[in-house]
């Protein structure tokens, strides 16, 4: 069941920029190093015996470990210098967005280790794709999006 799973989203993730109206190469090697990002930190906990670290200790790890290999990868790309160029870079709005993204995002991380305390594993899952059903379902209301006859189908 986890591995047809898997591979379904592989597939999708495949296609996704053969059907993208706004293909921007760059979002797509973000994405990729994301990827190789959780994927080794996930090979890495499971190789390993089980560690001492909290949860929460695991995520601080996490996210040091992001900012600083993102940091580094920004300056070869060209996207350390090109956020100078960002249009939006002076207004208010962007940066009330931005800090209000850290800060959900903080309390998202607070609230699933807390919930995975309490919980039993399956009930804890079930409770997570509830809450990204919800969150895809409320981001199609929220933003922008340009449907073409391509991408609906």
């Amino acid at each position: 069941s986890k591995i047809c799973s898997a591979l379904f989203l592989l597939a999708a993730a495949g296609c996704l920029p053969f059907q993208d109206s706004q293909f921007d190469p760059d979002g797509y090697f973000w994405a990729l190093i994301h990827i190789f990002c959780v994927g080794s930190y996930k090979i890495l906990r499971k190789s390993r015996k089980p560690t001492v670290l909290s949860d929460i200790d695991q995520q601080y790890l996490n996210y040091i470990f992001s900012m600083v290999l993102l940091a580094f990868a920004s300056h070869p790309t060209g996207d350390l210098f090109g956020a100078l160029d960002f249009p939006f870079l002076y207004f208010y709005r962007f940066h009330g967005s931005c800090c209000a993204s850290g800060v959900l995002g903080f309390f998202l991380m607070l609230s699933t280790v807390r919930l995975r305390s309490i919980l039993a594993p399956g009930q804890c899952a079930a409770w997570i794709l509830c809450a990204k059903v919800v969150t895809a379902g409320l981001s199609m209301l929220l933003f922008d999006m340009a449907l073409t006859k391509a991408t609906v189908g």
